[in-house]
């Protein structure tokens, strides 16, 4: 059985214009650049958690240019999974058993937030897959996250070196937010977290995100493409300044506590070398397994490693998130197994009684919200069987049609999709971490076709011949018509407006 390459867009070189022939005032690609480069201004200032969503709104205007717009593989099962977290609108008023009864149009603002995200990651992955190479070089992106991995270490070390460094946001000088809560977390620039179950105080590295656990996420999913952008041959001075950053960055990976990130780097570590191993590339693998052998040595002579092991030793969140886990399964099969309760649910004082709850003495008395202590049980909470089996199926679809490919790119992406899969499973990945992971589907997608070269699996083909409507893909050419129908209800209710 033969397989059909993914098509992508393929533009001319030279200067890109806009509509009408006029040159452009900035490059291609310029938003993703935007966000990236800039991105420890973005945290000084208190917007970086919001500045994602600003970014995709850009791509979306982007995209709205260019004709025709090319989707990724097995879209269609994305684009089914969006129908149901839309159709989780209808049910955010169903009160499954044991939760705080909802009252007024609160939940809807939490349901808009997050359904901004998944629209956000659809047309970033859109837009990194559509914009032509030589107007945005992979290697470009891939720089760029391998940057945000060199920020997210520095902001590690900086909370250890400075525990008791505290000052507020530039949007905090003229918006006023109170002190506690969601809203002044996500907006106020705190380098560490002071924890102390382990017995003693112990700082966990948060800059420049807004949790430490959201932390960990990020920097797990930057280093594949820190590794392939600044360790590579072609990396010139970045390669020894990429040595000592990558060794550096074990101190804050250690005392940040997350064993998440830890598992996820196990894991993801684990798949590189067998992809190495699968295709021969000896000598890489030789080289990798040297340096961890040796840099594992290191770590078990220094502190380091009694630290580690007094954290897995001290299981603190393990008894909760189980519960939690249980309780979403028990809730979402016995009340809406099909598409779930569209968002988030409070539970009535705690697991154990109603009476129970959050204390001053004793925070961790109240019970977590259903649907959070990791993104995979959100999904199952929030969208119900349907659409978890159809998110994993897309996340599936990409693994297994690029894991077989020699090219760099697809390693890097299948990579970071499993080590993403493993993250859900302790993390909340839908905003920052999951806007990385589509990044890496749109790279990979993009792949099949340049300018000149037909990029198959394993494969590639010279000069094809031109692509028709007819050879699209078939979640493309519904994409299309979707777009095309909507642009016609759109003039026609401006008409309507207009009198």
């Amino acid at each position: 059985m033969t397989r059909s390459p993914v098509v992508t867009t393929t533009h001319g070189g030279g200067i890109a214009t806009r509509p009408g022939g006029f040159p452009r005032l900035v490059p291609a690609g310029w938003p993703l650049t935007m966000l990236y480069l800039f991105f420890p201004i973005w945290w000084l200032l208190g917007v970086s958690h919001f500045v994602f969503l600003g970014a995709a709104a850009l791509m979306g205007m982007e995209l709205l240019r260019r004709r025709p717009v090319y989707a990724p593989m097995a879209f269609g099962l994305w684009m089914l999974f969006l129908v149901v977290v839309i159709s989780g609108l209808g049910l955010l008023w169903v009160e499954p058993a044991g939760t705080v009864p909802i009252i007024g149009t609160g939940r809807l603002v939490y349901y808009v937030y997050r359904t901004l995200w998944y629209a956000g990651i659809t047309v970033t992955c859109l837009y990194v897959l559509n914009i032509a190479e030589e107007d945005l070089p992979t290697e470009r992106v891939m720089r760029l996250l391998g940057w945000m991995f060199v920020y997210t270490t520095a902001g590690g070390l900086a909370g250890l070196l400075f525990p008791h460094l505290d000052f507020p946001s530039a949007l905090e000088l003229v918006v006023h937010v109170p002190s506690t809560g969601f809203l002044h977390s996500l907006i106020h620039p705190t380098i560490i977290l002071q924890s102390g179950f382990l017995g003693f105080e112990q700082g966990r590295p948060m800059a420049p995100f807004a949790f430490p656990n959201a932390w960990g996420n990020n920097l797990g999913l930057f280093l594949p493409f820190f590794i392939a952008t600044w360790m590579g041959k072609g990396a010139g001075w970045r390669r020894p300044v990429g040595a000592a950053i990558l060794a550096v960055s074990v101190i804050p990976v250690t005392l940040s506590l997350n064993r998440g990130l830890w598992i996820g780097l196990g894991v993801g570590l684990a798949l590189v070398a067998i992809r190495l191993a699968m295709l021969g590339r000896t000598r890489a693998l030789q080289v990798s397994i040297g340096l961890l052998v040796l840099g594992g040595f290191i770590f078990v002579s220094s502190p380091l490693y009694d630290r580690a092991v007094l954290r897995v030793q001290t299981p603190d969140s393990d008894a909760r998130r189980g519960t939690v886990a249980s309780q979403v399964v028990e809730k979402t099969l016995n009340g809406s197994p099909l598409l779930g309760f569209g968002d988030t649910r409070e539970v009535t004082g705690s697991f154990t009684s109603i009476a129970g709850g959050e204390t001053p003495s004793c925070h961790q008395c109240a019970a977590p919200t259903l649907g959070t202590q990791g993104y995979m049980w959100r999904l199952i909470f929030t969208t119900g069987v349907v659409g978890t089996i159809l998110f994993l199926s897309f996340m599936a679809a990409q693994f297994t049609r690029f894991i077989g490919s020699s090219d760099p790119v697809a390693l890097i992406g299948c990579t970071v999709i499993v080590m993403g899969l493993v993250f859900s499973f302790v993390y909340d990945s839908l905003e920052s971490p999951m806007f990385t992971v589509f990044v890496a589907i749109g790279l990979m997608n993009r792949r099949y076709v340049q300018p000149g070269q037909v990029r198959v699996i394993g494969s590639p083909v010279r000069r094809p011949p031109a692509v028709h409507r007819e050879d699209e893909p078939n979640a493309a050419k519904w994409l299309r018509a979707a777009t095309s129908r909507a642009r016609w209800w759109w003039t026609g209710l401006r008409l309507w407006l207009r009198g």
